[in-house]
């Protein structure tokens, strides 16, 4: 085998290593495209040549039902992805209120700006890529 085909069934990545032989899965990063950790994780994910969606939740919002998906393959609950450094976090005084699970998922549903990002879902899993780094978690 030469040095060719010898890596053939694996490409090897900086930092990701994908395996051809696994299934392929769709991948979808949940993003604000202005933010800087958002446009780290979408320029990797475009120059490892991996296929994704992109989704702005701004201009296509997450359904709460969705959300609970997300958290759920995430393995956390909703208030570990709210964004407490948020100025309406603390002019909503949210660390002031014992909210329930649904009151947060309604809360990230009306002001898409409470959402941690970015949010990399593939297959059945789904992480918060902050910092970019994580992304090679997922893939």
């Amino acid at each position: 085998m030469n040095a060719l085909t010898e890596d053939y069934d694996t490409l090897k990545l900086p930092w990701i290593q994908i395996t051809r032989n696994e299934p392929c899965q769709k991948v979808t990063i949940y993003q604000k495209p202005t933010c800087t950790t958002c446009r780290q994780v979408y320029r990797a994910l475009q120059e490892r040549g991996i296929d994704f969606a992109a989704v702005d939740y701004y201009l296509e919002p997450i359904s709460k039902t969705k959300m609970k998906e997300l958290l759920s393959k995430m393995g956390i609950p909703a208030a570990a992805l709210l964004r407490k450094s948020e100025p309406l976090y603390k002019e909503l005084k949210l660390s002031e209120k014992e909210l329930s699970e649904d009151e947060i998922l309604g809360l990230m549903t009306k002001y898409p700006d409470l959402i941690q990002r970015p949010i990399v879902e593939k297959g059945a899993r789904a992480i918060l890529a902050r910092p970019a780094e994580r992304l090679k978690e997922i893939l």
